[in-house]
Protein backbone atom coordinates (compact mmCIF):
# COMPACT_ATOMS: atom_id res chain seq x y z
CA UNK A 1 0.00 0.00 0.00
CA UNK A 2 3.02 2.35 0.75
CA UNK A 3 4.61 1.42 -2.49
CA UNK A 4 0.47 2.37 -4.47
CA UNK A 5 0.31 5.36 -2.43
CA UNK A 6 4.01 6.82 -3.47
CA UNK A 7 3.34 6.09 -7.25
CA UNK A 8 -0.11 8.02 -6.88
CA UNK A 9 1.46 10.79 -5.17
CA UNK A 10 4.05 10.92 -8.22
CA UNK A 11 1.39 10.42 -11.02
CA UNK A 12 -0.73 13.00 -9.51
CA UNK A 13 2.14 15.86 -8.99
CA UNK A 14 3.55 14.86 -12.38
CA UNK A 15 -0.12 15.75 -13.89
CA UNK A 16 -0.84 18.92 -11.98
CA UNK A 17 2.99 20.53 -13.04
CA UNK A 18 2.46 19.22 -16.46
CA UNK A 19 -1.30 20.81 -16.03
CA UNK A 20 0.30 24.10 -15.11
CA UNK A 21 2.82 24.45 -17.83
CA UNK A 22 0.45 23.99 -20.51
CA UNK A 23 -1.84 26.42 -18.79
CA UNK A 24 0.79 29.03 -18.15
CA UNK A 25 1.87 28.88 -21.51
CA UNK A 26 -1.78 28.86 -23.06
CA UNK A 27 -2.50 31.23 -21.22
CA UNK A 28 -2.20 34.87 -22.85
CA UNK A 29 0.18 37.46 -21.76
CA UNK A 30 -2.25 40.21 -20.16
CA UNK A 31 -0.60 43.74 -20.53
CA UNK A 32 -2.30 47.16 -19.33
CA UNK A 33 -4.97 48.96 -22.25
CA UNK A 34 -5.82 51.74 -20.05
CA UNK A 35 -4.84 52.84 -16.60
CA UNK A 36 -6.20 55.72 -14.44
CA UNK A 37 -9.52 55.56 -15.82
CA UNK A 38 -12.57 57.10 -13.57
CA UNK A 39 -15.26 54.41 -12.75
CA UNK A 40 -17.66 55.71 -15.80
CA UNK A 41 -14.67 55.07 -18.43
CA UNK A 42 -14.17 51.75 -16.89
CA UNK A 43 -17.50 50.74 -17.14
CA UNK A 44 -18.20 51.42 -20.56
CA UNK A 45 -14.93 49.70 -21.79
CA UNK A 46 -15.89 46.36 -19.61
CA UNK A 47 -19.01 46.19 -21.35
CA UNK A 48 -17.49 47.22 -24.74
CA UNK A 49 -14.79 44.34 -23.98
CA UNK A 50 -17.66 41.70 -23.04
CA UNK A 51 -19.72 42.29 -26.27
CA UNK A 52 -16.14 41.85 -28.62
CA UNK A 53 -15.85 38.51 -26.20
CA UNK A 54 -12.34 39.61 -24.98
CA UNK A 55 -10.56 38.26 -21.98
CA UNK A 56 -10.14 40.77 -19.78
CA UNK A 57 -9.40 41.83 -15.86
CA UNK A 58 -9.40 44.95 -13.41
CA UNK A 59 -7.07 46.02 -11.28
CA UNK A 60 -6.62 49.12 -8.67
CA UNK A 61 -10.06 49.23 -7.91
CA UNK A 62 -11.60 49.38 -11.78
CA UNK A 63 -8.69 52.31 -12.72
CA UNK A 64 -6.85 49.68 -14.79
CA UNK A 65 -8.18 47.30 -17.38
CA UNK A 66 -6.11 44.36 -18.82
CA UNK A 67 -5.97 43.06 -22.16
CA UNK A 68 -3.95 40.30 -23.94
CA UNK A 69 -0.81 42.21 -24.77
CA UNK A 70 -1.14 41.34 -28.83
CA UNK A 71 -4.97 42.96 -28.92
CA UNK A 72 -3.84 45.81 -27.18
CA UNK A 73 -3.28 48.25 -30.56
CA UNK A 74 -6.40 46.63 -32.39
CA UNK A 75 -8.64 47.35 -29.22
CA UNK A 76 -7.57 50.96 -28.60
CA UNK A 77 -8.29 51.81 -32.34
CA UNK A 78 -11.59 50.09 -31.99
CA UNK A 79 -12.45 51.69 -28.64
CA UNK A 80 -10.96 54.92 -29.96
CA UNK A 81 -13.78 54.64 -32.82
CA UNK A 82 -16.14 54.69 -30.34
CA UNK A 83 -15.09 57.58 -28.70
CA UNK A 84 -13.69 55.58 -25.25
CA UNK A 85 -12.23 56.27 -23.08
CA UNK A 86 -13.36 59.78 -22.22
CA UNK A 87 -11.80 60.87 -19.25
CA UNK A 88 -14.59 62.60 -17.80
CA UNK A 89 -14.89 64.79 -20.99
CA UNK A 90 -17.23 65.85 -23.06
CA UNK A 91 -16.57 66.97 -26.71
CA UNK A 92 -18.11 68.02 -29.94
CA UNK A 93 -20.17 64.59 -29.63
CA UNK A 94 -22.37 66.24 -27.56
CA UNK A 95 -24.39 67.93 -30.20
CA UNK A 96 -24.68 63.86 -31.40
CA UNK A 97 -26.26 62.94 -28.89
CA UNK A 98 -28.94 65.95 -28.27
CA UNK A 99 -31.52 66.95 -30.76
CA UNK A 100 -31.61 70.50 -31.49
CA UNK A 101 -35.25 71.07 -31.76
CA UNK A 102 -36.81 72.43 -28.77
CA UNK A 103 -33.45 73.23 -27.19
CA UNK A 104 -33.31 77.07 -26.43
CA UNK A 105 -30.05 79.20 -27.16
CA UNK A 106 -29.27 79.49 -23.49
CA UNK A 107 -28.99 75.46 -23.30
CA UNK A 108 -27.16 75.76 -27.26
CA UNK A 109 -24.49 77.83 -25.83
CA UNK A 110 -23.68 75.98 -22.47
CA UNK A 111 -23.42 72.73 -24.71
CA UNK A 112 -20.56 74.86 -26.95
CA UNK A 113 -18.56 75.91 -24.32
CA UNK A 114 -18.74 72.26 -22.87
CA UNK A 115 -17.55 71.19 -25.97
CA UNK A 116 -15.16 73.95 -26.53
CA UNK A 117 -13.30 73.10 -22.98
CA UNK A 118 -13.94 69.31 -23.20
CA UNK A 119 -11.75 68.98 -26.86
CA UNK A 120 -9.27 71.62 -25.41
CA UNK A 121 -8.82 69.24 -22.47
CA UNK A 122 -8.24 66.24 -24.88
CA UNK A 123 -5.66 68.24 -26.98
CA UNK A 124 -3.48 68.87 -24.07
CA UNK A 125 -3.94 65.43 -22.46
CA UNK A 126 -2.43 64.05 -25.26
CA UNK A 127 1.09 65.39 -24.59
CA UNK A 128 3.84 63.64 -23.49
CA UNK A 129 4.39 65.20 -19.56
CA UNK A 130 0.54 65.56 -19.10
CA UNK A 131 -1.37 62.99 -18.00
CA UNK A 132 -5.13 64.76 -17.71
CA UNK A 133 -6.39 68.19 -17.67
CA UNK A 134 -9.25 70.52 -16.98
CA UNK A 135 -9.83 73.58 -18.64
CA UNK A 136 -12.38 76.23 -18.29
CA UNK A 137 -13.34 79.18 -19.83
CA UNK A 138 -14.87 82.57 -19.26
CA UNK A 139 -16.30 83.76 -23.04
CA UNK A 140 -18.47 86.91 -21.77
CA UNK A 141 -21.41 87.68 -23.76
CA UNK A 142 -21.35 91.24 -25.82
CA UNK A 143 -24.45 92.91 -25.18
CA UNK A 144 -26.20 95.23 -27.91
CA UNK A 145 -24.21 99.16 -28.34
CA UNK A 146 -21.53 98.01 -25.88
CA UNK A 147 -18.29 99.73 -26.81
CA UNK A 148 -15.97 98.55 -24.40
CA UNK A 149 -15.89 94.44 -24.75
CA UNK A 150 -13.90 91.71 -22.29
CA UNK A 151 -11.17 89.69 -23.60
CA UNK A 152 -11.79 85.89 -22.92
CA UNK A 153 -9.84 84.66 -20.31
CA UNK A 154 -8.89 80.57 -19.26
CA UNK A 155 -7.79 78.84 -16.53
CA UNK A 156 -5.93 75.33 -16.89
CA UNK A 157 -5.19 72.50 -14.15
CA UNK A 158 -2.76 70.21 -15.19
CA UNK A 159 -1.90 66.55 -13.99
CA UNK A 160 1.73 66.48 -15.07
CA UNK A 161 4.59 64.01 -14.89
CA UNK A 162 7.77 65.47 -13.40
CA UNK A 163 7.97 68.96 -14.39
CA UNK A 164 7.16 71.57 -17.50
CA UNK A 165 9.71 73.46 -18.96
CA UNK A 166 8.63 77.30 -19.76
CA UNK A 167 8.18 76.39 -23.62
CA UNK A 168 5.64 73.59 -22.74
CA UNK A 169 4.27 76.30 -20.70
CA UNK A 170 4.16 78.86 -23.12
CA UNK A 171 2.72 75.95 -25.84
CA UNK A 172 0.15 75.46 -23.72
CA UNK A 173 -0.94 78.75 -23.37
CA UNK A 174 -0.65 79.36 -27.47
CA UNK A 175 -2.71 76.56 -27.94
CA UNK A 176 -5.65 77.88 -26.01
CA UNK A 177 -5.15 81.34 -26.98
CA UNK A 178 -5.59 80.21 -30.82
CA UNK A 179 -8.45 78.03 -30.13
CA UNK A 180 -10.98 80.62 -28.47
CA UNK A 181 -11.76 83.53 -30.53
CA UNK A 182 -10.09 87.02 -29.19
CA UNK A 183 -8.14 85.60 -26.18
CA UNK A 184 -4.65 86.36 -26.11
CA UNK A 185 -1.86 84.20 -24.52
CA UNK A 186 -1.28 86.30 -21.82
CA UNK A 187 -5.20 85.62 -20.42
CA UNK A 188 -4.51 82.15 -19.95
CA UNK A 189 -3.93 80.94 -16.40
CA UNK A 190 -2.17 77.32 -15.71
CA UNK A 191 -2.32 75.81 -12.50
CA UNK A 192 -0.61 71.89 -11.85
CA UNK A 193 -2.27 69.48 -9.68
CA UNK A 194 0.17 70.47 -6.44
CA UNK A 195 -1.21 73.83 -6.23
CA UNK A 196 1.69 75.85 -7.87
CA UNK A 197 0.89 78.87 -10.66
CA UNK A 198 2.56 77.96 -13.55
CA UNK A 199 1.39 80.77 -15.70
CA UNK A 200 -0.47 83.87 -14.13
CA UNK A 201 -3.07 85.06 -16.56
CA UNK A 202 -2.09 88.94 -16.41
CA UNK A 203 -1.94 90.88 -19.60
CA UNK A 204 0.44 93.46 -18.18
CA UNK A 205 3.50 91.39 -17.30
CA UNK A 206 5.58 90.82 -19.94
CA UNK A 207 5.63 87.72 -21.03
CA UNK A 208 2.76 86.03 -18.80
CA UNK A 209 4.90 83.08 -17.19
CA UNK A 210 5.70 83.03 -13.27
CA UNK A 211 7.97 79.35 -13.41
CA UNK A 212 10.13 80.32 -16.36
CA UNK A 213 12.49 82.15 -13.22
CA UNK A 214 16.29 82.60 -13.55
CA UNK A 215 17.37 78.82 -13.22
CA UNK A 216 14.75 77.50 -15.83
CA UNK A 217 15.67 80.15 -18.18
CA UNK A 218 19.41 80.11 -17.26
CA UNK A 219 19.31 76.10 -17.15
CA UNK A 220 17.43 76.04 -20.46
CA UNK A 221 19.86 78.02 -22.70
CA UNK A 222 22.69 76.07 -21.32
CA UNK A 223 21.40 72.96 -22.08
CA UNK A 224 20.85 74.50 -25.77
CA UNK A 225 24.22 75.60 -26.04
CA UNK A 226 25.56 71.86 -24.30
CA UNK A 227 23.73 69.96 -26.46
CA UNK A 228 24.62 71.76 -29.87
CA UNK A 229 28.50 71.75 -28.62
CA UNK A 230 28.16 68.13 -27.85
CA UNK A 231 26.84 67.31 -31.53
CA UNK A 232 29.80 69.28 -33.48
CA UNK A 233 32.35 68.35 -30.86
CA UNK A 234 31.09 64.18 -31.57
CA UNK A 235 31.21 64.34 -35.39
CA UNK A 236 35.23 65.66 -34.98
CA UNK A 237 36.93 64.07 -31.99
CA UNK A 238 33.99 60.99 -31.89
CA UNK A 239 31.68 59.54 -29.77
CA UNK A 240 32.12 60.45 -26.04
CA UNK A 241 35.60 61.82 -26.23
CA UNK A 242 34.59 65.26 -25.21
CA UNK A 243 32.88 66.75 -22.30
CA UNK A 244 31.57 70.06 -22.47
CA UNK A 245 30.33 72.51 -19.70
CA UNK A 246 28.57 75.70 -20.06
CA UNK A 247 27.87 78.66 -17.73
CA UNK A 248 25.32 81.47 -18.91
CA UNK A 249 25.00 84.41 -17.02
CA UNK A 250 21.55 86.25 -18.05
CA UNK A 251 20.31 89.94 -18.15
CA UNK A 252 16.85 89.71 -17.04
CA UNK A 253 16.31 93.89 -16.69
CA UNK A 254 14.06 95.24 -19.43
CA UNK A 255 15.66 98.63 -20.46
CA UNK A 256 14.05 101.01 -22.53
CA UNK A 257 16.39 104.12 -23.92
CA UNK A 258 15.53 107.20 -26.33
CA UNK A 259 18.32 109.17 -27.66
CA UNK A 260 18.18 112.58 -29.91
CA UNK A 261 21.03 113.99 -32.00
CA UNK A 262 20.77 116.92 -33.92
CA UNK A 263 23.07 117.59 -37.01
CA UNK A 264 24.45 121.27 -37.38
CA UNK A 265 25.47 120.59 -41.12
CA UNK A 266 22.27 119.70 -42.41
CA UNK A 267 20.15 123.10 -42.53
CA UNK A 268 17.40 123.20 -44.51
CA UNK A 269 15.49 126.81 -45.22
CA UNK A 270 12.21 126.50 -43.97
CA UNK A 271 10.74 129.75 -44.56
CA UNK A 272 11.81 133.53 -45.21
CA UNK A 273 10.28 136.91 -44.25
CA UNK A 274 11.34 140.29 -45.28
CA UNK A 275 10.00 143.44 -44.21
CA UNK A 276 10.36 147.22 -45.93
CA UNK A 277 9.84 150.33 -43.37
CA UNK A 278 10.44 154.25 -44.56
CA UNK A 279 10.13 157.54 -42.48
CA UNK A 280 10.81 161.12 -42.87
CA UNK A 281 11.30 163.77 -40.54
CA UNK A 282 11.88 167.49 -40.41
CA UNK A 283 10.01 171.29 -41.12
CA UNK A 284 9.16 172.91 -44.21
CA UNK A 285 8.18 176.79 -44.38
CA UNK A 286 5.26 177.87 -46.50
CA UNK A 287 3.99 181.25 -46.53
CA UNK A 288 0.43 181.96 -45.55
CA UNK A 289 -0.98 183.45 -48.91
CA UNK A 290 -4.47 183.13 -51.07
CA UNK A 291 -3.31 179.68 -52.70
CA UNK A 292 -3.42 177.97 -49.18
CA UNK A 293 -7.19 179.15 -48.61
CA UNK A 294 -8.56 178.09 -51.80
CA UNK A 295 -10.08 174.00 -52.64
CA UNK A 296 -7.64 171.63 -53.86
CA UNK A 297 -4.79 173.48 -52.27
CA UNK A 298 -3.14 170.29 -51.06
CA UNK A 299 -2.39 169.20 -54.60
CA UNK A 300 -0.64 172.36 -55.43
CA UNK A 301 2.79 171.01 -56.88
CA UNK A 302 4.52 174.12 -55.53
CA UNK A 303 7.64 173.27 -53.96
CA UNK A 304 8.20 174.11 -50.03
CA UNK A 305 10.73 175.41 -48.48
CA UNK A 306 12.60 174.43 -45.03
CA UNK A 307 14.60 171.14 -43.85
CA UNK A 308 13.46 167.49 -44.38
CA UNK A 309 15.17 163.51 -43.48
CA UNK A 310 14.20 160.37 -45.24
CA UNK A 311 14.64 157.36 -43.89
CA UNK A 312 14.15 153.58 -45.10
CA UNK A 313 14.60 150.31 -43.31
CA UNK A 314 14.31 146.79 -44.97
CA UNK A 315 14.26 143.45 -42.27
CA UNK A 316 14.54 139.90 -43.26
CA UNK A 317 13.90 137.23 -41.35
CA UNK A 318 14.87 133.60 -42.30
CA UNK A 319 14.00 130.22 -40.23
CA UNK A 320 16.25 126.91 -40.92
CA UNK A 321 15.01 123.34 -40.28
CA UNK A 322 18.19 121.53 -38.55
CA UNK A 323 17.83 117.55 -39.03
CA UNK A 324 17.43 115.43 -35.80
CA UNK A 325 17.80 111.63 -35.47
CA UNK A 326 15.57 110.12 -32.49
CA UNK A 327 16.72 106.78 -31.42
CA UNK A 328 14.46 104.30 -29.14
CA UNK A 329 16.13 101.33 -28.38
CA UNK A 330 14.32 98.05 -26.01
CA UNK A 331 16.23 95.45 -24.21
CA UNK A 332 14.24 92.39 -23.49
CA UNK A 333 15.16 90.14 -20.63
CA UNK A 334 16.69 87.14 -21.00
CA UNK A 335 19.90 87.99 -22.89
CA UNK A 336 23.36 87.12 -22.43
CA UNK A 337 25.40 88.90 -20.39
CA UNK A 338 28.11 86.91 -20.01
CA UNK A 339 29.15 83.02 -21.44
CA UNK A 340 31.55 80.81 -20.49
CA UNK A 341 32.43 77.80 -22.35
CA UNK A 342 35.00 74.82 -21.14
CA UNK A 343 35.39 71.75 -23.26
CA UNK A 344 37.90 68.84 -22.35
CA UNK A 345 38.47 66.32 -25.20
CA UNK A 346 40.69 63.35 -25.08
CA UNK A 347 43.71 62.59 -26.74
CA UNK A 348 44.62 59.70 -29.28
CA UNK A 349 44.80 56.27 -28.47
CA UNK A 350 47.60 53.85 -30.93
CA UNK A 351 47.70 50.03 -30.82
CA UNK A 352 51.18 49.25 -30.41
CA UNK A 353 53.11 46.06 -31.86
CA UNK A 354 51.70 44.07 -28.55
CA UNK A 355 47.58 45.02 -29.38
CA UNK A 356 47.70 47.59 -26.22
CA UNK A 357 46.59 51.13 -26.46
CA UNK A 358 49.00 53.95 -26.18
CA UNK A 359 47.73 57.78 -25.59
CA UNK A 360 49.10 60.42 -27.49
CA UNK A 361 48.27 64.28 -26.81
CA UNK A 362 46.70 66.16 -29.53
CA UNK A 363 48.64 68.70 -30.99
CA UNK A 364 48.34 73.20 -30.19
CA UNK A 365 47.04 73.32 -33.72
CA UNK A 366 44.08 70.95 -33.91
CA UNK A 367 42.85 72.34 -30.39
CA UNK A 368 43.54 75.96 -32.09
CA UNK A 369 40.90 74.95 -34.20
CA UNK A 370 38.58 73.14 -31.86
CA UNK A 371 38.02 76.10 -29.80
CA UNK A 372 37.67 78.53 -33.05
CA UNK A 373 34.70 76.04 -33.75
CA UNK A 374 33.20 76.04 -30.25
CA UNK A 375 33.41 79.96 -30.20
CA UNK A 376 31.67 80.15 -33.38
CA UNK A 377 29.00 78.06 -32.09
CA UNK A 378 28.29 79.64 -28.91
CA UNK A 379 28.16 82.98 -30.54
CA UNK A 380 31.64 84.06 -28.66
CA UNK A 381 31.66 87.68 -27.94
CA UNK A 382 35.01 88.98 -26.71
CA UNK A 383 33.42 92.84 -26.04
CA UNK A 384 30.98 91.62 -23.10
CA UNK A 385 33.80 89.02 -21.82
CA UNK A 386 32.88 85.74 -23.16
CA UNK A 387 35.72 82.77 -22.35
CA UNK A 388 36.47 79.50 -24.43
CA UNK A 389 38.67 77.41 -22.97
CA UNK A 390 39.85 73.95 -24.63
CA UNK A 391 42.18 71.77 -23.25
CA UNK A 392 43.34 68.13 -23.69
CA UNK A 393 43.22 66.06 -21.02
CA UNK A 394 43.35 62.19 -20.70
CA UNK A 395 39.93 60.75 -19.95
CA UNK A 396 39.77 57.83 -17.29
CA UNK A 397 37.62 55.67 -19.50
CA UNK A 398 39.04 54.17 -22.26
CA UNK A 399 37.70 54.73 -26.16
CA UNK A 400 36.75 51.01 -25.99
CA UNK A 401 35.04 51.54 -22.63
CA UNK A 402 32.74 54.39 -23.61
CA UNK A 403 29.34 53.91 -25.28
CA UNK A 404 29.94 54.52 -28.63
CA UNK A 405 26.06 53.47 -29.68
CA UNK A 406 24.73 51.49 -32.67
CA UNK A 407 22.27 51.95 -35.14
CA UNK A 408 20.24 49.15 -34.08
CA UNK A 409 19.08 47.00 -31.00
CA UNK A 410 21.86 44.55 -30.17
CA UNK A 411 22.29 40.91 -29.81
CA UNK A 412 21.88 40.92 -26.03
CA UNK A 413 19.15 44.41 -26.01
CA UNK A 414 16.40 43.26 -24.56
CA UNK A 415 12.82 44.90 -23.82
CA UNK A 416 10.87 44.75 -21.14
CA UNK A 417 8.70 42.06 -22.19
CA UNK A 418 11.63 39.81 -23.00
CA UNK A 419 12.81 40.76 -19.57
CA UNK A 420 9.52 39.44 -18.48
CA UNK A 421 9.31 36.28 -20.00
CA UNK A 422 13.07 35.54 -19.30
CA UNK A 423 12.18 36.09 -15.34
CA UNK A 424 8.87 33.84 -15.93
CA UNK A 425 10.85 30.72 -17.69
CA UNK A 426 13.72 31.49 -14.60
CA UNK A 427 10.90 30.52 -12.01
CA UNK A 428 8.93 28.22 -13.65
CA UNK A 429 12.65 26.26 -14.60
CA UNK A 430 13.29 26.42 -10.56
CA UNK A 431 9.87 25.25 -9.75
CA UNK A 432 10.27 22.40 -11.88
CA UNK A 433 13.76 21.49 -10.65
CA UNK A 434 12.34 21.97 -6.93
CA UNK A 435 9.97 19.43 -7.76
CA UNK A 436 11.60 16.94 -9.17
CA UNK A 437 14.37 17.30 -6.56
CA UNK A 438 12.61 17.48 -3.30
CA UNK A 439 9.13 15.66 -4.01
CA UNK A 440 9.56 13.08 -6.93
CA UNK A 441 12.68 11.78 -6.42
CA UNK A 442 12.49 10.56 -2.62
CA UNK A 443 9.16 8.86 -3.45
CA UNK A 444 10.69 7.33 -6.56
CA UNK A 445 13.17 6.05 -3.97
CA UNK A 446 10.72 5.22 -2.10
CA UNK A 447 9.08 3.01 -4.71
CA UNK A 448 12.00 1.18 -6.36
CA UNK A 449 13.84 0.54 -2.89
CA UNK A 450 13.19 -3.45 -1.90
CA UNK A 451 11.57 -4.11 0.97
CA UNK A 452 12.81 -5.47 4.20
CA UNK A 453 10.04 -6.50 5.79
CA UNK A 454 9.99 -10.22 6.48
CA UNK A 455 7.02 -12.60 7.67
CA UNK A 456 7.91 -14.63 11.03
CA UNK A 457 8.85 -18.17 9.88
CA UNK A 458 7.55 -20.90 12.14
CA UNK A 459 10.25 -22.05 14.85
CA UNK A 460 11.19 -25.26 12.77
CA UNK A 461 11.69 -23.46 10.23
CA UNK A 462 13.89 -20.18 11.48
CA UNK A 463 16.84 -19.62 9.99
CA UNK A 464 18.91 -22.21 12.75
CA UNK A 465 18.67 -25.11 9.84
CA UNK A 466 19.93 -22.49 6.90
CA UNK A 467 22.75 -21.68 9.32
CA UNK A 468 23.12 -25.72 10.20
CA UNK A 469 23.22 -26.54 6.49
CA UNK A 470 25.64 -23.86 6.02
CA UNK A 471 27.79 -25.65 8.63
CA UNK A 472 27.54 -28.82 7.00
CA UNK A 473 28.88 -27.58 3.42
CA UNK A 474 31.51 -25.90 5.29
CA UNK A 475 32.50 -28.74 7.31
CA UNK A 476 32.18 -31.09 4.19
CA UNK A 477 34.93 -28.82 2.38
CA UNK A 478 36.78 -29.06 5.54
CA UNK A 479 36.92 -32.75 5.16
CA UNK A 480 37.51 -33.14 1.74
CA UNK A 481 40.73 -31.03 2.11
CA UNK A 482 41.80 -33.59 4.69
CA UNK A 483 43.45 -36.76 3.29
CA UNK A 484 41.95 -39.96 3.86
CA UNK A 485 43.95 -40.78 7.15
CA UNK A 486 41.48 -43.83 8.28
CA UNK A 487 37.93 -45.76 8.17
CA UNK A 488 36.67 -43.42 10.40
CA UNK A 489 36.17 -40.73 8.13
CA UNK A 490 34.38 -42.55 5.68
CA UNK A 491 31.73 -42.99 8.17
CA UNK A 492 31.97 -38.77 9.72
CA UNK A 493 31.97 -38.29 5.84
CA UNK A 494 28.67 -40.51 5.36
CA UNK A 495 27.09 -39.27 8.30
CA UNK A 496 27.61 -35.70 7.12
CA UNK A 497 26.46 -36.44 3.96
CA UNK A 498 23.08 -37.49 4.88
CA UNK A 499 22.98 -34.35 7.53
CA UNK A 500 23.61 -32.25 4.54
CA UNK A 501 20.60 -34.12 2.20
CA UNK A 502 18.56 -34.16 5.36
CA UNK A 503 19.40 -30.07 5.71
CA UNK A 504 18.62 -29.37 2.24
CA UNK A 505 15.70 -31.31 2.24
CA UNK A 506 14.52 -29.18 4.97
CA UNK A 507 15.36 -25.84 3.26
CA UNK A 508 13.78 -27.02 0.24
CA UNK A 509 11.13 -27.24 2.20
CA UNK A 510 10.96 -24.01 3.75
CA UNK A 511 11.49 -22.39 0.12
CA UNK A 512 8.62 -24.20 -1.55
CA UNK A 513 6.41 -23.37 2.07
CA UNK A 514 7.31 -18.89 1.89
CA UNK A 515 8.85 -18.77 -1.84
CA UNK A 516 8.77 -14.45 -0.78
CA UNK A 517 10.89 -14.80 2.57
CA UNK A 518 13.52 -16.60 0.69
CA UNK A 519 13.76 -14.07 -2.25
CA UNK A 520 14.42 -11.46 0.92
CA UNK A 521 17.00 -13.32 2.41
CA UNK A 522 18.87 -14.28 -0.92
CA UNK A 523 18.78 -10.96 -2.41
CA UNK A 524 19.97 -9.67 1.52
CA UNK A 525 22.59 -12.22 0.77
CA UNK A 526 23.27 -10.72 -2.45
CA UNK A 527 23.44 -7.00 -0.91
CA UNK A 528 26.20 -7.95 1.94
CA UNK A 529 28.27 -9.65 -0.51
CA UNK A 530 28.15 -6.86 -3.19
Amino acid sequence: MARMAAMAVVAILLLGFFGYLIFRFTTPTMAPLYSGLSLDDSSAIVSELRSQNVPFELRGDGETVLVPRDQITQLRMSLAGNGLPTRGQVGYEIFDQQSTLGATSFVQNVNQLRALEGELARTISSLTRVKSARVHLVIPERALFQQNVQSPTAAIMLSVRGELSAGEIRAIQHLVASSVEGMSANRVSIVDDTGRLLAAGDENSSDGLVSSDIEDRTSSVETRLKTRLEDLLNNVVGPGRARVQVAVELDLNRQTRTQESYDPNGQVVRSTQTKDASSQSGSADNGVSVSGNLPNAGTSTAPASGNLDNTANTEETVNYEISKTTETEVSEAGGIKRLSVAVAVDGIYTQNANGAATYTPRDQAELDQLTALVRSAVGYDAQRGDTVEVVNLQFAARPDIVGQGSDGPGLFDFTRDDLFNFANMAVTLIIALALVLFVMRPLLRRVLEPESEMLELPQTAEVAPVSAAAEAIAHNAEMEQQPAQNPQWMDQARQHGEAQVQTLKQVGNIVEEHPRQATVIVRDWLNRAA
